[in-house]
């Protein structure tokens, strides 16, 4: 599907991510549906992208509850969406021990139950389309759960998981399914411990732009599914097949993700 024929829905629009792909949706001919929980720093985005007209609008909504999600739905579908992008996500850095049962829910309510009900409630408004695409944005970590992050990968676990599923069940039709997973990105969900611990670790970290471009070429390329960059794509291979032999790697770098993961502790409670 080319941009100029897309009318998307984008999730976590006035993020770092969510705002790259906008900007790069748009300037390539898409119409954007912005959704996210800061109305403000969506009616900003909106006005940068070319004001609030009817290629471009704002629907601020909390996807954590399902009042959020049935209001978007029910939005996106009267402006005609052919796209939807689930790109709204949240992160915790802390270990199993560090994590709260509410802060659990809310993480999985964002990254895993939201997306999968978007995708439930516009499949039927998808279907009746001449062409029609789903786009979820995941992470390496959810094919390599790593150490200090046990429930955001299980969240993007989740996701891929769905992704797939879904995918498998539309072949056929006119519904594309992709599943993007970028690395290590740099965004404010990441955290200031998060930026130390991977520099310290020589962990490369991409550009929102970045994967903006990846998402926009997801969509028009028709690939089903891409993990961005190098060794991660490598390490994603190896974990499917020999998941003891990243177990090796990680645990050499484990006692310099739980320092950095006790530094992000005491920044929360501070």
């Amino acid at each position: 599907m080319k941009c100029a024929s897309m009318r998307a829905l984008l999730t976590g629009a006035s993020g770092g991510i969510g705002s790259a792909i906008a900007h790069e949706l748009v300037e390539h001919g898409a119409a954007v549906l912005l959704v996210g929980r800061d109305e403000a720093g969506l009616q900003r985005l909106a006005e940068t992208l070319g004001g609030s007209g009817e290629r471009v609008q704002a629907c601020a909504a909390d996807m954590a509850n399902d009042a959020g999600r049935e209001q978007v739905a029910a939005r996106a579908e009267a402006w005609g969406c052919n796209v939807l992008i689930n790109n709204a996500g949240l992160g915790e850095f802390a270990f199993v021990d560090q994590q709260t049962d509410a802060g659990i829910e809310r993480l999985f309510a964002i990254n895993a139950i939201a997306p999968m009900q978007l995708m439930r409630r516009l499949l039927g408004h998808f279907l009746s389309l001449p062409e029609a695409a789903v786009l979820n944005v995941g992470s390496v970590f959810g094919s390599l759960a790593y150490p200090g992050f046990a429930a955001y990968s299980a969240s993007k676990f989740a996701l891929r998981g769905y992704t797939e599923a879904l995918r498998r069940e539309v072949a056929g039709t006119r519904v594309n399914v992709h599943y993007l997973a970028p690395r290590a990105t740099r965004t404010a969900m990441n955290g200031s411990a998060v930026e130390r611990m991977n520099a310290e670790l020589g962990v490369a970290m991409d550009a929102p732009d970045l994967v903006a471009r990846a998402v926009r070429d997801l969509l028009e390329g028709g690939r089903s599914e891409s993990v961005m960059g190098w060794p991660e794509k490598l390490f994603v291979r190896i974990n499917a097949l020999l998941p003891r032999v990243v177990d090796g790697s990680l645990r050499k770098q484990l006692p310099v993700i739980r320092r950095h993961a006790q530094s992000a502790a005491a920044e929360r409670s501070a």
